[in-house]
């Protein structure tokens, strides 16, 4: 699994990266997660807000940063 998150460096943005990489640990997955903050690149996806979630090239979250059960379901849900 590929996952990125977009975002400037904002708190926002932290907060998603650190939620979303304790989901995996608690979920056991294996992923590469990764911080895009190039606003080129973050534009690529033709994300609006930020921070934004990227499952396998596929935005699934814009603008918002999820609860804990919400964000596992994203996760198991594309695996």
């Amino acid at each position: 699994m590929k996952i990125k998150i977009l975002g400037t460096g904002c708190a926002r943005c932290k907060a998603l990266f650190r939620l979303t990489t304790k989901a995996l640990g608690e979920l056991k997955i294996d992923a590469r997660v990764e911080k895009v903050e190039d606003i080129r690149k973050i534009m690529e996806y033709a994300v609006m807000r930020t921070p934004a979630l990227v499952i396998n090239e596929k935005v699934v979250i814009s603008g918002q940063i999820p609860k804990i059960a919400d964000l596992k379901k994203l996760l198991t849900n594309n695996l």
